[in-house]
């Protein structure tokens, strides 16, 4: 159940940060060990004076009253004590990347988001860097006492990485140089079991494994001189997707002549960030979009087929 949290979140967070203002977009910080990191300017002192107590506010009334409505409205039935239920082998961890990828961008919303409200560099990194584990990881107390689902260490793990990949490399690089990012198809599979898969297009794109894959897209331009002519907004990708999920048990989709497999990707993407423009509009609009891989030709490998070439793929 953490896609409720997470798509809500992702929302909030990506949105909040771009409407905060374009700045966020412009002054990606060169070093985190500069000497000044943690000295706040008196413009920044007043801005992190008004609008830090606006945001913190918003942000925990908000997330209070998702969890909330989420106890009340989806968790409805028996509850037992905590217990975990271990799930890393199932859905071919698609379902972990989906974890990884949305504590990433929700910490990624949150530095941000700190960053405009005048919060020096490093404590923005180090205070909004974990937030995307600490949104997602509470749903796993509401999994846990369910009898039908159990609180699971490996998504608390993928929360947890999604989180510390974003701090990783604001400290190593000062930017975000391997950017995840989603992509979905709709697939033949979600008719076969529409409860757990989806019905609607929108639930389909939550639910469906079969139809989402998530990349991980190399700024390959920010390792190379100065004198360089690769295009900072050209990347090479590299994809994660499985096929053949109707079910998380082997046995159940053999039955139905079904037999789960993985599947890799190469393909190329473009970093909306790097686009020129002066609409700060325009600028809003690409960040929000930079958690998506748009459609691109993209080479695969699967155990079934060996090497394919697909056409624009998504």
């Amino acid at each position: 159940m953490a896609w409720v949290v997470r798509v809500f979140w992702l929302g909030v967070l990506l949105a909040g940060a771009q409407a905060a203002g374009a700045q966020v977009l412009r002054t990606q910080p060169d070093s985190l060990a500069s000497s000044t990191a943690n000295v706040v300017p008196m413009a920044d002192s007043s801005r992190l004076s008004r609008r830090l107590p606006v945001l913190a506010g918003g942000l925990a009334a908000s997330y209070t009253g998702t969890l909330y409505l989420l106890s009340k409205s989806w968790y409805t039935g028996e509850r037992v004590p905590l217990h975990w239920f271990d799930d890393a082998r199932e859905w071919k961890q698609m379902d972990k990347a989906g974890h990884f990828w949305g504590a990433f961008h929700e910490s990624r919303g949150a530095v941000d988001m700190l960053r405009w409200a005048g919060v020096p560099e490093r404590r923005a990194l180090w205070y909004g860097g974990f937030v995307g584990f600490l949104l997602q990881s509470p749903i796993e107390l509401l999994d846990g006492r369910d009898p039908a689902y159990g609180a699971s260490a490996t998504d608390l793990a993928a929360n947890f990485l999604g989180s510390a990949g974003l701090i990783g490399q604001q400290l190593a690089w000062g930017e975000v140089r391997i950017m995840p990012k989603y992509s979905f198809h709709t697939t033949r599979y979600a008719a076969l079991r529409p409860n757990v898969l989806g019905k609607s297009l929108g639930e389909q794109h939550l639910k469906d494994y079969n139809g989402q894959t998530y990349w991980l897209c190399v700024d390959v331009g920010a390792w190379l001189p100065a004198t360089s002519r690769w295009p900072r907004w050209l990347q090479p990708a590299l994809g994660y997707g499985a096929q053949q999920m109707v079910y998380n048990d082997a046995k159940a989709n053999a039955a139905i002549g079904l037999h789960p497999y993985r599947q890799y990707y190469l393909s190329l993407d473009v970093d909306l960030r790097r686009i020129p423009t002066r609409s700060k509009l325009l600028k809003r609009v690409f960040y929000v979009a930079s958690i998506f891989h748009l459609p691109a030709p993209a080479l695969e490998f699967n155990r079934q087929r060996g090497l394919v070439m697909r056409g624009l793929y998504y």
